[in-house]
């Protein structure tokens, strides 16, 4: 890019323009969101302050159990703890960092085939997408998962340009690091990857299958160190892997988090039968309830659009003479095509037909492949705008978008439902230009084509800002104003009252948003931590630490969101008994006794509520049953706060 040029200073200043924009949209308030999950930052927390709990992602510095996902996420976080502290900030900041980088590379890659403008539009539209909004400020799996999904979009579309393998060995390390952050998932995009490196690439075809097994060989090295480092140490010599029920990582990968996502037969899984509280599945999930708000405003025109421009290309006269006129090769735009709208059409199809949980905000992933798809096939349409095929598939994409645009307004409450007049009459106006864009003066017809853009991204702007503009927490959250009703994947269980939150510094209490001063409203798809968590009071705090020197855990409590609360506002090791659900086999009531008998354990707490023979464990272990019933009938209950709990070090 030659800086001396006038139009290439403008270049550079829009693409800095969009991620200085995406990063401040990000970051904005972040803090009030305080530990966001608080699941995941107790185990960023053990992680920056024990290197056995950072390898394998445990929950507790105490290295007792680790979460029920691969640690890859956690590491950047930890990280980050172990250079400023821990606070909100410091665990919130690389995520949003993350999505800045997300949107960067999605530019990149779009660009090539493109051009500039084209991916400042992708950009834009991943940025304002609204369950973007949501995770790159959260705490979860997906902003890292996402990126590096995207990252080897990239990868593979620059193998494919001049058939480089090195380029598709980067990709499979992208996805092996994808593995190593939320497992099977990051599969999903591997059939269309490499099904469109295999028919694109200008290549022998004897040398496409041996990058191939390079890039596969590549992915296995990537993930497989961790894999095999984990299951084949000694069990005594690492925590427990969370999820499983034999303490294999192997069965987390196939079972918790592999089939078990599809069929729904997850054991252990809270409402984890087929169909067991995570909504209807069929085609129309993604469009339904909470889900569409977040995702689904362009679905309807990326499909048309990629339909429609891969006729337009595969039909588009070739020049007599002279190099083709358009940016790039129509080789590999449609490679992009097919590359985007195969990870959109496999990942959406898994995640409107699987049985087993199933959150709104995974939609996500979806992101990059939406954006994608729509700008490279709707800068292909617009090149053939001459043709009548150009223009009618331009011109059925933004009616088509238009349309639902309106229908998902009329979910919400006021004020959003108020903008679905102009949205129907700007985005009607420009369907109607659009059919005649070939003949329109240029820049006429670059005004109907801006004028269809603003008003696609009307709607998840406003979605997207009034999820920035709000706190979330909990281990259920969702973006936009549409509440999820039941059924919807938004299941709760012994949550927090609602309204109750972290501050900016971790501890309890109501979140006050920026600038205006007013309280902000608590987004968690639902009251505030899953499965137990909630406040600690100081007084209970302090009773924790006092006399903690000496133990391993400071407390043990059942289910990990309730011992993440318990650790982050003490600082202390803190015991998830069974894991998240409180249903992993973990520790057994022997090894528990055992661990009372060496002194490893203070206090016990939350003893005989009840809760642990109430939890929904689908045929999970009743090791906190048990463990609740011997510490109740050998050990004298105390109330600290008014919180049950159990001295250990003081038998009757």
């Amino acid at each position: 890019m030659n800086l001396r040029r006038p139009r290439s200073l403008i270049k550079l200043g829009s693409l800095l323009t969009l991620l200085a924009g995406t990063a401040a949209l990000y970051l904005w308030g972040l803090t009030a969101s305080g530990y966001a999950n608080s699941f995941y930052s107790a185990a960023v927390q053990a992680g920056s302050m024990d290197w056995t709990a950072f390898l394998f992602g445990s929950l507790d510095p105490g290295n007792s159990i680790t979460v029920d996902k691969p640690p890859a996420s956690l590491w950047l976080m930890a990280l980050s703890v172990r250079l400023f502290g821990l606070s909100s900030a410091s665990i919130l900041v690389p995520q949003a960092l993350l999505g800045v980088a997300t949107v960067g590379v999605l530019y990149a890659t779009v660009r090539r085939t493109s051009g500039h403008w084209g991916g400042i539009a992708a950009g834009v539209i991943l940025a304002l997408t609204p369950a973007a909004a949501l995770m790159f400020r959260f705490n979860n799996p997906d902003a890292l998962l996402v990126f590096l999904m995207t990252l080897a979009g990239y990868a593979t579309l620059r193998a494919i340009e001049q058939a480089r393998g090195r380029w598709l060995v980067l990709a499979g390390v992208a996805i092996g690091f994808a593995f190593l952050t939320k497992m099977l998932q990051a599969f999903l995009v591997l059939p269309a990857f490499a099904v469109v490196y295999l028919i694109a690439a200008p290549a022998r075809l004897r040398t496409r299958l041996l990058h191939l097994l390079a890039a596969f060989a590549a992915m296995i090295v990537s993930l497989g160190w961790w894999v095999a480092l984990v299951e084949l140490l000694p069990a005594q010599l690492r925590p427990y892997i969370g999820g499983s029920q034999h303490n294999s990582v192997l069965e987390l990968i196939f079972g918790y988090n592999g089939l078990g996502r599809i069929t729904g037969e997850q054991v252990g899984s809270v409402g984890g039968s087929p169909g067991g509280g995570w909504g209807e599945t069929g085609p129309t999930r993604l469009f339904d309830s909470v889900s569409g708000g977040m995702i689904s405003w362009l679905i309807p025109a990326a499909l048309i659009l990629a339909v429609v421009a891969t006729i337009a290309i595969l039909t588009r006269p070739r020049p007599a003479v002279g190099p083709e006129p358009a940016i790039g090769s129509a080789r590999l735009r449609l490679a992009a095509i097919m590359i985007f709208g195969g990870w959109l059409l496999l990942t959406g199809l898994v995640f409107s037909f699987m049985a087993g949980i199933y959150h709104d905000y995974y939609t996500v992933a979806l992101a990059p492949a939406i954006a994608g798809v729509t700008v490279v096939a709707a800068a292909e349409l617009w090149q053939q705008r001459a043709r009548w095929l150009g223009r009618i598939g331009l011109a059925a994409a933004a009616g088509a978008t238009t349309v639902w645009a309106v229908l998902l307004l009329a979910r919400a409450s006021e004020p959003y439902p108020s903008l679905r007049i102009p949205i129907a009459v700007i985005g009607g106006l420009a369907t109607i230009g659009l059919l005649f864009a070939g003949r329109l003066p240029r820049i006429a017809a670059r005004a109907v084509i801006v004028t269809a853009g603003l008003a696609a991204l009307a709607g998840p702007t406003a979605y997207s800002l009034h999820t920035v503009a709000n706190a979330h927490q909990g281990s259920i959250v969702t973006a936009g104003p549409v509440e999820p009703g039941p059924g919807s994947g938004g299941m709760i269980i012994y949550g927090p009252p609602p309204g109750q939150q972290q501050d900016g510094d971790g501890r309890q209490g109501r979140g006050q948003g920026p600038g205006a001063g007013g309280p902000r409203e608590l987004r968690t798809g639902g009251p505030g931590g899953l499965l137990g968590g909630g406040t600690v009071s100081e007084q209970l705090a302090a009773r924790l630490k006092e006399g903690s020197a000496g133990y391993t855990w400071a407390a043990a409590t059942t289910g990990s969101q309730a011992a993440a609360s318990y650790q982050l506002a003490t600082g202390l090791a803190v015991m998830a008994i069974g894991g998240f659900n409180g249903s992993d086999p973990s520790p057994t009531l022997a090894e528990f006794q055992q661990l009372v008998a060496e002194g490893k354990i203070h206090y016990y707490l939350g003893g005989d509520d009840g809760q642990e023979r109430g939890r929904l464990q689908n045929g999970g272990s009743r090791v906190a049953e048990e463990i609740s019933t011997w510490v109740s009938e050998n050990f004298t209950k105390i109330t600290i706060d008014g919180v049950t709990g159990y001295d250990l070090s003081q038998a009757r």
